[in-house]
């Protein structure tokens, strides 16, 4: 049930990415590209952006973390070009600074929504 909520959060805050950044177009049945992109995406996070990390480390240390938000965006930009190549989903995202924000805002609604959850499980 967890896993469900988790990709619940995933698709709003795609959602509200692609709302607020004009970099990010999304084409076709919303819905369905949102809820297919977070799966992407999730698995993306789960399995490209551990090595990145481990390849950068140096970087990451070396900038004190803000190289995590580059690779955060290089991720963001990934899990597009595979959604939209692979599966064809109409994710569309323009470029780095669009993947960027896009990334934040992503990173930032599923923090915010996640931790409301874990805070609501406890209760």
């Amino acid at each position: 049930m967890k896993l469900i909520f988790r990709w619940l959060i995933i698709v709003a805050a795609l959602f509200l990415a692609a709302w607020i950044v004009p970099g990010i177009e999304v084409t076709g049945n919303a819905w369905v590209v949102f809820a297919i992109m977070a799966v992407i995406l999730g698995f993306v996070n789960a399995i490209v952006r551990p090595v990145l990390k481990f390849l950068s480390c140096g970087l990451i240390f070396l900038t004190m973390g803000l190289f995590t938000l580059v690779i955060n965006a290089a991720v963001f930009m990934l899990a597009s070009n595979i959604a939209v190549n692979w599966f064809g989903v109409g994710f569309y995202v323009d470029g780095f600074w669009s993947a960027l924000l896009g990334s934040l805002i992503v990173s930032g609604v599923s923090l915010i929504l996640g931790n409301t959850l874990k805070k609501e499980d406890k209760d």
